[in-house]
Order: C-alpha cells, then sequence, then structure tokens
C-alpha cells in the first residue's frame, strides 16, 4: 500500500556530495521532478557535524536525505584511515542520528566493496560481508551505525563499478588512453556489472515515495549483465571506434595499494521486486553516456 501521504507530500530533498559522479546526475535530471532540491557539497554543510546538518535540516524543512558523500579513492584510503573513517563512517552516523530525530527519510550509498569478493554466484543483500581494503571497511562501518541507529523509512543502496558523464572513472580514462596509446592491459579476472550513475539516479528520484520501513532495508543496484574490466574497456573501444587494441591482464599484473574483489556481481532481485523496477542492461547505460559525451560513433 503506498503511502497516503505520497500525494500531498512536498519532498524537500538534501542531497550531500553532490559534486560526485552520482549527485552531479541527479542534478541534472532533478528538473523532471517535482521535488525541492538542496544540492550540498562540504561548502555548504559540514556533514561530520550533527549541528550543521540539524540546523541545515530544521532551516528547509528537509524531510529526505540523499547521502551521496563518500570518501572513494580506494587506494589512498590504505593509508589516509582517519579521512575515510571520517566521512565512511562518522557523517554516516550524524546523518543517521539526526535523521532519526527529525523523521527524515534517509537514503545511503554503499558499494560492493563490502564484500570479499570470494563468491561464484550473484551476492544478495543478507550474504555475509567481508571488507578486504580501508575503503570496504569504513563503508561497511557506516551501513552498520546507520543500521544500528534505524532511522525510520530509510535504506541503504549498494553498488558497483560506478560512472558517468561526470567527474573521473573507468569510461573517461579508457576514452582518453584509447586515443593516446596503440594498446592497453585491461584486468579480466575481476567480474561484475558496471553502474551508470544516472540510472541509478532516476532509481532513487523514482522510489522515494514509496520507501516505507520500520527497519533499515539494504538494496543491491548496478546495471544488468555480467562483464570483465577487461570485456567492459573493448566494448568502450568499439562503441567510440577506438583503434587501441585491448589486452586481457591478470590483477597480479597491475598491483595496486587496495585489495579488489575478484568478483563484485550484485543480486538485484529485491529492489526490482519491491519497487516494480526494470533495470536498463550496461550497454544500453554505457551508450547513453558515450552520446552525453559525444563519444558515440
Amino acid at each position: 500500500m503506498p503511502n497516503s501521504n505520497s500525494l500531498t507530500t512536498t519532498y524537500n530533498i538534501l542531497v550531500t556530495g553532490s559534486n560526485g559522479q552520482l549527485g552531479s546526475e541527479i542534478k541534472s535530471i532533478s528538473s523532471d521532478y517535482s521535488y525541492n532540491f538542496f544540492f550540498t557539497d562540504r561548502n555548504n554543510i559540514d556533514i561530520t557535524s550533527k549541528d550543521d546538518i540539524r540546523k541545515f535540516c530544521q532551516t528547509n524543512s528537509i524531510n529526505v536525505i540523499i547521502n551521496c558523500a563518500a570518501y572513494t579513492a580506494v587506494d589512498k584510503a590504505q593509508s589516509d584511515i582517519e579521512n575515510a573513517d571520517l566521512v565512511n563512517r562518522k557523517a554516516v552516523k550524524k546523518l543517521s542520528i539526526v535523521a532519526k530525530e527529525l523523521d527524515i527519510k534517509l537514503i545511503h550509498i554503499s558499494t560492493d566493496y563490502v564484500f570479499d569478493g570470494k563468491n561464484f554466484k550473484p551476492y544478495v543483500e543478507e550474504f555475509q560481508t567481508n571488507p578486504q581494503s580501508v575503503y570496504g571497511k569504513t563503508k561497511l562501518d557506516g551501513e552498520n551505525e546507520l543500521l544500528d541507529i534505524n532511522p525510520l523509512n530509510s535504506i541503504i543502496i549498494r553498488t558497483s563499478w560506478v560512472y558517468s558523464y561526470y567527474g573521473n572513472n573507468f569510461v573517461k580514462t579508457m576514452l582518453r588512453l584509447g586515443k593516446e596509446k596503440e594498446e592497453l592491459g585491461v584486468i579480466f579476472d575481476q567480474v561484475g556489472t558496471p553502474t551508470y550513475a544516472k540510472d541509478l539516479a532516476k532509481t532513487i528520484l523514482d522510489i522515494i515515495p514509496q520507501i516505507e520501513n520500520s527497519k533499515v532495508e539494504i538494496y543491491n543496484y548496478s546495471n544488468e549483465g555480467v562483464l570483465s574490466w577487461y570485456d567492459f574497456a573493448k566494448e568502450i573501444m568499439k562503441m567510440a571506434k577506438l583503434n587501441c587494441k585491448i589486452n586481457p591482464i591478470e590483477t597480479y599484473q597491475y598491483p595496486t595499494p587496495a585489495k579488489r574483489p575478484h568478483f563484485s556481481l550484485l543480486n538485484k532481485s529485491k529492489i526490482k521486486s519491491k519497487f516494480n523496477l526494470e533495470i536498463p542492461y550496461w550497454k544500453d547505460g554505457l551508450d547513453d553516456c558515450l552520446k552525453r559525451l559525444g563519444e558515440r560513433r
């Protein structure tokens, strides 16, 4: 049964981290919705300060928070634990406390890095977490703060391999290197699905009126399909008509400070059945992104 107030409710939505990939995509489609948006970054609101959050929310009658703010530099986090913890855990705790106090719906974005990537079938939400990096651990700690505080009508969305028209991401890196180099080695033994941030943004804004739960629920979201980074790179070169040869390499040939999950395929049945969603296939998301970037040939 949909919320009986959903037709009359005015949604005043605070979007944190609004200059990141997801926040920027939310901004880009915001005019398609009859919500009032408040797009913020660290200059307008300090999400590590409860008083700051509370004051902003009261002043602007906020009743929904979409927390897109995160410390996402996965390798840097290994040696910058304090700052990763500050944004990925402490800030989530503060947002959760204020959300509970002021009866605000909190939508928090998390990651496939909370799992160890040793699975062989898609992860369901309840599967045992076991992060292998500081980034993954601090993101899981943030989830747990939110679950413990348990503000009403709040959810966690775990997503993977995010890219978009905005910011820096794998797609843009491949486009740049594809023009500069004749060949490129890309990892084939890490498997998952990309998430086009515009598709996720649309999903979040579509489901807001339908979110109604007494305990925090976790949902997985990515585009449909399954591939390796190698396949992803191959398709980018094909769609952009770049004749850079992509060679498959193994993870050990490209060492990084933070361990990457070998398998990050997310089962999306729960979010699809709960909100009656159809999730776009990964190639369709890529096609749209490349068109917007003016790189589709």
